[in-house]
């Protein structure tokens, strides 16, 4: 009985503590991540369309868009209206430059939309851009212009691959 009666006692004190947070990878954390260190960030600057995102099921929502500005001095204007896991997320304002092929939103709490964005890819016309986020939670592809060609999509899934992501979750728009 006693067992019985302890065993209650710990099942309600668990039940007081709130759930550990569970947050989404679509990458394997063991592999290292390479952002592009040679990329210029003034070439970055104009509109972009999302093509494709991370996400445990097709749907959720539709494409969405990035614009980044000239660079001043540290950082880019960024306006980012994306579909990412399923989930429209939202961000305007300054990302600061690090280092090159890396982006940080300047925002209080570095989450979702506002964690850094490692370009991990651009090709040689800088009409592509593939981001990925070292904790695995975010990554996605830009493009410039039209629909994305089919041999800078290959591009793209081999780099997100070779960067350690699950590329069965990877949803075109």
């Amino acid at each position: 009985m006693s067992r019985l009666i302890i065993g209650l006692l710990v099942l309600l004190a668990a039940c007081g503590r709130p759930a550990p947070e569970t947050r989404t990878t679509w990458r394997d954390r063991e592999k290292p991540i390479y952002s592009n260190a040679v990329l210029d960030p003034a070439g970055l600057a104009g509109d972009w369309r999302q093509v494709a995102a991370f996400a445990a099921a097709p749907g959720g929502c539709a494409a969405g868009a990035v614009r980044i500005g000239a660079p001043q001095g540290g950082a880019v204007p960024l306006i980012a209206d994306l579909c990412l896991g399923r989930t429209r997320q939202q961000f305007q304002g300054l990302a600061a430059l690090p280092a090159p092929g890396r982006l940080v939103p300047q925002a209080e709490n570095a989450q979702g939309i506002t964690q850094p964005w490692w370009i991990l890819w651009a090709d040689t016309d800088l009409r592509t851009l593939v981001i990925g986020t070292p904790t695995g939670e975010m990554g996605f592809i830009l493009n410039r212009g039209g629909a994305l060609p089919g041999d800078r999509l290959i591009a793209a899934r081999e780099i997100l691959d070779w960067n350690g992501y699950d590329l069965t979750r990877l949803q075109l728009f």
